[in-house]
C-alpha cells in the first residue's frame, strides 16, 4: 500500500467550490443533511478517481472536512466541551457559535493562511475513541475499487495545538490518555484491513514535543493490533525529532525537503522515507532533475508532496486566461501529483537526476528604520486635527459583500456591464454604507469596500508584478475560500489604487473616512511568490508600492490611514532562533510603507486569528499611531500581554467570523476587561475583523451594540 509514489494530503472543497455552496445551504436550512452528505461523498469519490487517474500509486483518505480536519480530530476523540454538547449540532456549534454560545477559538495553521478551530481540554474532557469517520472513509473508498491510508493529525501535534480549559493544566498532560485513544483507533482500522497510517506530526518542526512524541511513538510503535505508521512532518525541518521518532517502531518518516532540506540517510535508521520533494506551499514547477538527485540519496524511499495540497488550487488547466509564458512555470495539485508520478517513475527506472547548481546568497543588508515624529507628538497633532470622543467607534474596513456587488464584478468582467455602469452601482454601495454608520451613530467610518473581491487580490489586480486566476481558490477555513495571486516579477505601482473611491466616501460626510490598504507582509503572505529572490526582497518591493499610496492618500485630505498586517505573525519563523531576524526586517519594511504619512495623519494597523499575543513588542514596533486586533473570539488572550504598549488600541470587542449577534451587555463586558489594562484615552471600540462574511442584518445590529456600550462607558465630564 505504501508503494514508490503518495501524497500527504489533497484539497476538498471542490473544484468549483462544490462544498463551500452545499455548506452554507446547509446552514442557511436550504439543504438537508442528506444532501449535504451526498455531496461530501462526490468530491471524496472524484478525489479518489482523479489522484488513481494521474497514477498515483498509494492514496490517502480522511483528508476531507465539512469545516477543519482539527475540529474533526476533536470529535473523533469525545474531546467536545461540555458546553456544546447539548447543542442541536455541536459540530457546527463549535465551529460557528450558537445562540448564546460562542464558537471555539480559530487561529492559524502554522504559518499558513489556512485557520484551524482551537480544541479546549481540560482535566476531565473525555479522551477516547467515539466515531468512525477514518474507517467510513476507508470503506468508501473500498466500495469504488480503491485501497486508502487514512490521514489523522498525530496525537502529540493535537495537544499541542489545542488550549488547556479554563483552569486546567497543559494539554500535553493529557499525553497518556490521548495515546491510549489513538491504539483503540489504530486497533479498529487495522481490523479493516487496512495496511498503513499516516499519522501527521508538524508540530515538531518547531522544536517542541519531542520528548512526548517519543513517548508517544514507543507506545504506538510497540502495539502489535495496528497498521504499518507513517509519521509525516513538514513546515520545516524535524531536527531533534528525526532520531526520537528514528529509535521507535514506526515504519516510515515524511520529512518535508523543500522547506527543511536533505537529512542524512543514515539519520533515519532505517526506516522508509517518504521524501517530500514536490512543494504543498507553491504554485512553481518542480526542478525534476534536482529533486530525482536528492531522492537517489535514500536507499529506501517513497516520493511525495513536502506538505497536504490543500493549500493549492486544484487544476491549472482551468486557467486559460493566464499568460503562456507564466502558464509554463506553474503547477497547481494535479500537477504536483503529476511530478510526484514522474519522479516516482524515473526513479524506478535507475535515474539519478542533477546536482543543482548552488548560488551564493547576496549579503543580507540591516534593517533600517523610517521614522515620523515620535508618537506623543503625533498624538497631539492627531487630537486636535481629528477631535473624536474618548472611546471612539470604528469598524476594520469591509461591509458585507452582497450577491448583487458579487453578481456585478462578473458582469464587469464578463462584458455585460460597463465600467460607467458598474461604477455608480459601487457610488451607491459606498453611500449605503456611509449612511448607516452615521445612523448607527459609529465615529471613524470606512467606505465599505464594495469594489474589493478580496484584500489583497484587488491591490495585486492593480500592481505590476502579480497575476491573478478565475479559479484558484484555496481554503481559508469552513466555507472560506481565497484566490492567492501570483508574484512572477517585480512589483510597482503605475497609478493610485485607491484615492478615488476613498476621496468619494469623504466627500459625502464630515466625519472621518479611513483609507483602507493591505500591508507589504500580508500582500506577500497570501499570495503565491516568486522563488529567485529573497522574501525579504519581494516585501521591500511591495512596501515601496504601499508607502506611495498612503503618499497620494494623505495629499488627497485622508486624515486616517488603516494599513492591515494580520499576517505579521503569520510569516513567523516556526524555530524560535530564527524569529527576530524576520521580525527586525518586516517591521521595517511596514514602517517604511507608512512613512511618507504627515504627523497629523492618524496611522491604523489592524492584525486577526493568528496568536499575536505572541509578537506584541514586533506590532508596537510597527509605530502605528492605532492598532486594532482580533480579541473577542480567542477570549481576550491579548489583553495579558500588553504591559509596555503605549499607542492607542482597540482590542476586537464583536467576533465577526460567527453569525451570532452579541448583545450590549455581552459587548460592554469584553470592553470593560480591556478597560482594566490600558487607559481609556487610548482605547478604541470595533469588531474583531472585517464584516464582508455576514449579512446587513447582523451587522446593523452587532454594531448598534457596540455604539451602545462605548457610550455607557465614556466619561462624563
Amino acid at each position: 500500500m505504501l508503494t514508490h509514489s503518495t501524497i500527504l494530503g489533497y484539497p476538498r472543497i471542490g473544484p468549483r467550490r462544490e462544498l463551500k455552496r452545499a455548506l452554507e445551504a446547509y446552514w442557511d436550512g436550504r439543504l438537508g443533511r442528506a444532501d449535504l452528505d451526498r455531496v461530501g461523498a462526490d468530491l471524496r469519490a472524484d478525489t479518489w478517481r482523479r489522484l488513481a487517474a494521474l497514477g498515483l500509486g498509494s492514496l490517502p483518505s480522511n483528508t476531507f472536512s465539512e469545516y477543519d480536519h482539527v475540529l474533526d480530530t476533536a470529535v473523533l476523540l469525545d474531546a467536545v466541551p461540555e458546553r456544546y454538547r447539548a447543542a442541536a449540532d455541536s459540530y457546527v456549534a463549535m465551529a460557528r457559535g450558537a445562540d448564546g454560545l460562542p464558537p471555539l477559538r480559530m487561529t492559524k495553521w502554522f504559518d499558513t493562511n489556512y485557520h484551524y478551530l482551537v480544541p479546549e481540554i481540560g482535566a476531565d474532557t473525555p479522551l477516547r475513541l467515539a466515531g468512525d469517520k477514518p474507517i467510513r472513509e476507508v470503506r468508501e473508498a473500498r466500495a469504488l475499487g480503491y485501497e486508502t491510508r487514512p490521514v489523522l493529525v498525530g496525537p502529540v501535534t493535537f495537544l499541542l495545538l489545542s488550549e488547556p480549559a479554563p483552569g486546567s493544566p497543559s494539554p500535553l498532560s493529557r499525553l497518556d490518555d490521548a495515546v491510549d485513544a489513538y491504539a483503540d483507533l489504530l486497533a479498529a482500522i487495522a481490523a479493516e484491513g487496512v495496511q498503513w497510517v499516516q499519522l501527521d506530526e508538524p508540530a515538531l518542526v518547531t522544536g517542541v514535543g519531542v520528548a512526548e512524541a517519543r513517548r508517544a511513538y514507543d507506545r504506538l510503535g510497540a502495539l502489535t493490533d495496528r497498521p504499518k505508521l507513517l509519521v509525516a512532518s513538514y513546515f520545516g525541518e524535524l531536527g531533534e525529532a528525526l532520531p526520537a521518532l528514528a529509535a521507535t517502531g514506526v515504519e516510515a518518516i515524511g520529512l518535508d525537503l523543500v522547506r527543511g532540506g536533505p537529512v542524512d540517510p543514515a539519520a533515519l535508521g532505517g526506516k522508509t522515507l517518504v521524501a517530500g520533494v514536490v512543494s504543498g506551499r507553491d504554485v512553481w514547477r518542480t526542478d525534476l532533475d534536482a529533486a530525482l538527485y536528492e531522492l537517489s540519496r535514500y536507499p529506501d524511499v517513497v516520493v511525495s508532496t513536502s506538505c497536504s495540497l490543500l493549500h493549492v488550487p486544484y487544476d491549472l488547466a482551468a486557467e486559460t486566461d493566464l499568460d503562456p509564458a507564466l502558464r509554463e512555470r506553474l503547477a497547481f495539485a494535479d500537477q504536483k501529483v503529476a511530478e510526484v508520478v514522474a519522479l516516482a517513475d524515473r526513479l524506478a527506472r535507475g535515474g539519478a537526476g542533477v546536482a543543482p547548481v548552488a548560488t551564493p546568497s547576496p549579503p543580507t543588508p540591516a534593517s533600517t528604520m523610517d521614522s515620523r515624529a515620535p508618537y506623543p507628538e503625533r498624538a497631539a497633532s492627531q487630537a486636535v486635527h481629528l477631535g473624536l470622543p474618548e472611546l471612539p467607534v470604528t469598524t476594520i474596513g469591509s461591509f458585507p459583500q452582497t450577491d448583487e456587488l458579487r453578481a456585478a464584478r462578473a458582469a464587469l468582467a464578463a462584458g455585460t456591464l460597463d465600467k460607467p455602469g458598474y461604477e455608480r452601482l459601487i457610488e451607491a454601495e459606498i453611500e449605503r454604507v456611509i449612511r448607516l454608520q452615521e445612523r448607527l451613530g459609529i465615529d471613524v467610518l470606512v467606505h465599505g469596500e464594495p469594489e474589493r473581491n478580496d484584500m489583497v487580490q484587488y491591490f495585486a489586480e492593480h500592481l505590476e508584478g502579480f497575476a491573478t486566476t478565475r479559479f484558484g481558490w484555496v481554503q481559508s477555513y469552513g466555507s472560506r475560500c481565497t484566490r492567492p495571486p501570483i508574484i512572477h516579477g517585480d512589483v510597482r505601482r503605475a497609478a493610485p489604487i485607491t484615492v478615488r473611491w476613498t476621496r468619494f466616501a469623504q466627500s459625502l460626510t464630515d466625519r472621518p473616512v479611513k483609507g483602507m490598504l493591505t500591508g507589504p507582509v500580508t500582500i506577500v503572505a497570501w499570495s503565491f511568490v516568486r522563488r529567485d529572490i529573497p522574501l525579504r526582497e519581494v516585501v521591500t518591493q511591495v512596501a515601496e508600492a504601499v508607502r506611495e499610496e498612503v503618499r497620494d492618500l494623505a495629499a488627497a485630505g485622508t486624515s486616517i490611514i488603516q494599513v492591515d498586517e494580520p499576517a505579521l505573525r503569520e510569516l513567523l519563523p516556526l524555530r524560535a532562533e530564527r524569529q527576530d531576524e524576520y521580525l527586525g526586517w518586516a517591521v521595517a519594511a511596514y514602517r517604511h510603507a507608512t512613512s511618507s504619512a504627515g504627523d497629523h495623519t492618524q496611522i491604523h494597523t489592524h492584525l486577526c486569528y493568528s496568536n499575536a499575543n505572541e509578537v506584541v513588542a514586533a506590532i508596537d514596533g510597527l509605530d502605528a499611531d492605532v492598532t486594532t486586533i482580533e480579541s473577542a473570539r480567542s477570549g481576550g488572550r491579548i489583553l495579558g500581554e500588553l504591559d509596555g504598549f503605549g499607542r492607542g488600541l482597540g482590542p476586537g470587542v464583536y467576533d465577526i467570523h460567527s453569525p451570532r449577534v452579541p448583545g450590549a451587555e455581552e459587548v460592554g463586558d469584553l470592553l470593560d476587561a480591556v478597560l482594566k489594562v490600558v487607559p481609556v484615552e487610548r482605547v478604541w471600540v470595533n469588531p474583531d475583523c472585517g464584516l464582508k462574511t455576514r449579512t446587513y442584518p447582523q451587522v446593523e445590529a452587532a454594531l448598534a451594540n457596540l455604539v451602545t456600550a462605548a457610550r455607557e462607558r465614556r466619561p462624563r465630564n
